[in-house]
């Protein structure tokens, strides 16, 4: 098996720099777009047979390092009682949004295995059809975003209810948490059990935060999530968008692997994150709509700055954009390997 995204996490050496990409399976490519003719992307991610189609693309037509599997990091809220639909145009809409600590005493209790079953089976066909040609990532999304979905009921810019729960009622913002947080780690350690060989959780929206408001209301409970797979055996990797001012308690949460936006130069963010740690990124998703001198110039700035320390793996800062040039994606994932290749 191709093992160096799993040696990379490990901090180990490696042949070359591992790549693999945020949302690499997606919009962006026509034979998802073919996948997605007559189905929703919710029919997809509950059809084991799409799904697994959909995670395999990338890698049938890139040299990618891992896989991830096709899923959505809002498919547990489904099952805690919240209405979860994707409007053409809009994104994810929640149409029962929580707002008082009654909506929250009213979730329900998720078991992965009956509740998001679909997922686990979508990553054991997805092992047995990459035969060990890469490693497999499963993923969830982290309290702190899920919260945010759920409370705002899409996406947000200012998440004013988010944190009018947060500072009004904490109480009730704690008590959600917890839920999410025992959630989102029985959903990983589930998914590990089914296949997965690294798993990533994901903050995307965490950087609407303070330091101080993150070590308060959002940080015990990615703590809480990482204990619980304390002993899975398989590499932790820590996301979050916008958040350089958080590196430090994001890294000291219990992960193996830091993610890192384009916000920050990968060196320094390395320095914030802690040089135990692998680290992941961290190219501007939209550098891939530039000519390929320009990628090429801000790819090698990156790998210049990880310094041919163990633990790099190259990505993105955040996912892939839907208008993407496939072509562009392979240009780097080949730069990456070439750039980076090393002797013996």
């Amino acid at each position: 098996m191709n093992d160096r995204f799993l040696r990379a996490c490990r901090r180990e050496p490696v042949d070359c720099t591992p790549v693999w990409f945020m949302r690499q399976a997606g919009r962006y490519l026509p034979e998802y777009q073919e996948v997605r003719t007559g189905h929703g992307i919710l029919e997809v991610c509950k059809t084991p047979g799409l799904a697994v189609e959909v995670t395999l693309q990338p890698v049938r037509r890139f040299e990618v390092d891992a896989a991830i599997i096709f899923a959505d990091i809002l498919l547990p809220l489904e099952p805690m009682g919240l209405s979860l639909e994707f409007a053409a145009g809009e994104g994810p809409v929640i149409a029962n949004p929580i707002r008082t600590a009654a909506d929250v005493a009213a979730l329900k209790p998720v078991r992965p295995q009956d509740d998001l079953g679909f997922v686990l089976e979508s990553i054991g066909q997805a092992r047995s059809a990459l035969a060990g040609q890469v490693p497999l990532i499963g993923f969830a999304g982290a309290p702190f975003t899920l919260a945010s979905y759920a409370i705002e009921g899409g996406s947000s810019r200012n998440y004013v209810e988010t944190k009018r729960l947060m500072y009004g009622d904490p109480e009730t913002w704690h008590s959600l948490m917890g839920r999410l947080a025992d959630t989102v780690a029985a959903f990983l350690a589930a998914q590990v059990a089914a296949g997965a060989q690294a798993v990533q959780l994901f903050d995307s929206w965490v950087g609407a935060l303070s330091p101080d408001d993150y070590a308060e209301y959002a940080y015990p409970y990615t703590q809480r999530i990482f204990a619980a797979l304390a002993d899975c055996g398989v590499p932790r990797i820590h996301f979050g968008t916008g958040a350089t001012t958080l590196l430090p308690l994001m890294a000291n949460a219990g992960c193996d692997v830091v993610g890192l936006d384009w916000r920050v130069h990968l060196d320094e963010g390395w320095t914030h994150a802690g040089h135990d740690k692998a680290v992941q990124g961290n190219l501007d998703p939209v550098v891939l709509f530039a000519p390929d001198h320009e990628i090429e110039r801000r790819v090698l700035d990156i790998v210049k700055r990880a310094d041919g320390r163990p633990g790099h793996i190259f990505n993105l800062g955040h996912g892939i954009l839907p208008a993407t040039p496939p072509e562009a994606v392979g240009f780097v994932t080949d730069l990456v390997h070439r750039a980076t290749r090393r002797d013996g």
